[in-house]
């Protein structure tokens, strides 16, 4: 008999088999970045995200809102004290300006954390971590104007970082509560930051490289629960509040 002809259109190089090689190679394509990024991604950030959300009278409680709660009060912890070094330190109206808002601020976004933490049940640390410890005793090394460059590069820095981390939050949390402490924090750290700038002391060009390297992680300090949370206030003193950001004379300015 004839051998007879191979017929067309079979195999993996007909229409059909196209077809599938195709779609095989555009799943493969949208997999890949996938895979690669959870190879990327910071084994702490993949931990808050997964760890459990609970019930509260006040909405769901995720853990980067309790997350949000503890960094709130870290930040009171050390930046306080930083802004009562620069009222006493700093060389300059506007450092001293800036301190003192930093007084203000946290005394106020301190006695609100604590409230919260208490209303859901969110323990506290009642120290600043490593690194805040670090930067306190940086700045009580230093004198003059590497006084007033180190407090305004160090306090302008971590605020950057809390100021994403607020917005983060307020954008995705189903809380109540920590809507509103979001809210405070936004407006709180957006005047510190302002202030900060109006000391004509951040150095913008070196900020942009801190805040692109990524912080490595840093132990939180021992906790404790809420009522057990010493309440962060300034030293006994007379010293009147002083006004917004926005009302600080320029750099430059005669003292």
């Amino acid at each position: 008999m004839r051998p007879r002809p191979p017929i067309s259109g079979r195999g993996i190089f007909s229409g059909t088999g196209l077809i599938v090689t195709a779609l095989a190679a555009t799943v493969v394509a949208l997999l890949v970045p996938l895979w690669s990024y959870a190879d990327r991604q910071d084994p702490a950030s993949a931990s808050v995200l997964s760890a459990p959300t609970v019930t509260t009278p006040y909405g769901p409680l995720s853990e980067l809102d309790r997350d949000f709660v503890t960094k709130v009060r870290l930040a009171g912890l050390w930046e306080l004290p930083a802004g009562e070094l620069a009222r006493r330190k700093g060389t300059t109206p506007a450092v001293r300006t800036a301190g003192q808002h930093l007084v203000d601020g946290h005394t106020s976004l301190d006695a609100h954390v604590r409230t919260v933490a208490t209303q859901l049940g969110v323990a506290l640390p009642n120290e600043p971590n490593e690194q805040q410890k670090q930067w306190l005793a940086t700045l009580n090394a230093a004198e003059g104007q590497d006084f007033d460059r180190q407090f305004a590069g160090l306090l302008r820095l971590a605020h950057g970082r809390v100021f994403s981390l607020v917005a983060q939050v307020r954008a995705a949390t189903q809380n109540s509560l920590v809507r509103d402490l979001a809210d405070d924090a936004n407006a709180t750290v957006l005047d510190h930051i302002k202030i900060l700038e109006a000391t004509g002391y951040v150095d913008f060009s070196a900020l942009a490289e801190d805040l692109a390297a990524s912080a490595s992680p840093v132990p939180t300090p021992p906790e404790v629960e809420p009522g057990a949370a010493v309440p962060v206030t300034p030293s006994p003193g007379d010293t009147p509040s002083l006004p917004p950001a926005t009302a600080v004379p320029p750099p430059g300015s005669s003292p």
